[in-house]
């Protein structure tokens, strides 16, 4: 049986979900998660890092103490192929000595120009896959290969539960470094006053000012913080409306959350994007251009029968968009 290491950051469930996906298709995977923006992000390392005057003095050290244990790691597990989430902890010649023995792959499930570093990785590895177009494009202009593979739905945490919805608009997702988003959710707040709102993801950290978090607002509708994938899968089956909005980095591509949503066979109005437009009908996923047409758009759809939609879309995740789905076409661009 071929064996595969897996080595992505700590980021919710997706390192579990690409693992899964792996073992799906025959393969015994090790996964060896990392910490951003220090590895282990400790609290005593999470303090240092915060008063350094030199912060990547700091995040060096951590890089190399973790690429000579990856590589220890890689000697006794001997993968057939090394699959990396964005992978901007490693070095160039850590890839060289994984490609000794095996082959590379690396996942970017962020904008190049968010992961510097992941992006100079591209021209050493196998195979470069890019979650946007904007990317791949990018890259080639480079003259650098790499692929387009979008993001996916893990269907063993989201799906649908048949339960009743009792919450009438629900936003979960990063809230902290993410203005339009705390913007957009605000307007909707203002603009629905006598609705149940519910809006989890971290919002003001304690670590970040102590007394914005004590004083923070609207307690009852943002909850300031983050919950478990499977809590999420509860949350959007309960939700009349699921709103997402994407970070600026996107504008070929998807988040998770478009896909997520679906396959938990949930209703949901997100921003414009050619990408989703090209995989959902008029039937499918509703979009919004700006504020204002979100705004309307939940005005409409609070009262009117969304369940084509919901079922339109989950019938074209679980069809195309699966970790299985995209894992399988990394194998086919390896082999």
């Amino acid at each position: 049986m071929k064996k595969v290491l897996i080595i992505g950051p700590s980021f919710f469930y997706y390192n579990q979900s690409i693992a899964h996906a792996f073992e799906a298709l025959g393969f015994t995977t090790q996964i060896v998660p990392y910490d951003e923006p220090v590895h282990p992000f400790s609290w005593k390392n999470a303090l240092i890092h915060k008063i350094s005057r030199n912060k990547e003095k700091i995040k060096q050290k951590s890089r190399l103490h973790f690429n000579a244990s990856i590589r220890k790691i890689f000697d006794s597990f001997m993968p057939d192929l090394v699959f990396i989430y964005n992978g901007d902890i490693l070095e160039p010649e850590t890839i060289t000595y994984f490609k000794g023995r095996a082959k590379v792959a690396i996942w970017l499930l962020d904008a190049l120009y968010r992961y510097q570093r992941s992006a100079a990785l591209a021209p050493f590895v196998d195979a470069y896959f890019c979650f946007e177009q904007t990317d791949v494009d990018i890259l080639e202009q480079k003259g650098i290969k790499a692929y387009f593979l979008p993001q996916a739905c893990d269907t063993s945490i989201y799906h649908p539960l048949h339960i009743s919805k009792d919450t009438d608009i629900l936003f979960v997702g990063t809230l902290y470094g993410y203005p339009k988003r705390i913007e957009y959710l605000k307007a909707i707040v203002d603009a629905f006053p006598t609705k149940r709102i519910e809006v989890y993801g971290t919002y003001k950290p304690i670590y970040k000012n102590p007394m914005k978090w004590l004083f923070r607002e609207k307690r009852s509708i943002f909850k300031n913080k983050n919950i478990s994938p499977q809590e999420v899968n509860l949350h959007y089956n309960k939700a009349k409306i699921c709103i997402n909005i994407h970070h600026e980095q996107s504008t070929n591509g998807a988040n998770p959350k478009v896909f997520e949503i679906a396959g938990a066979k949930c209703f949901q109005l997100v921003d414009y994007n050619p990408y989703i437009e090209s995989i959902f009908s008029q039937k499918g996923i509703v979009m919004y251009h700006n504020k204002e047409e979100l705004i309307r758009q939940i005005e409409h759809y609070l009262h009117a029968d969304t369940s084509l939609y919901s079922e339109h879309c989950y019938q074209e995740v679980i069809n195309n968009h699966t970790f299985i789905n995209r894992i399988k076409k990394v194998l086919e661009i390896i082999d």
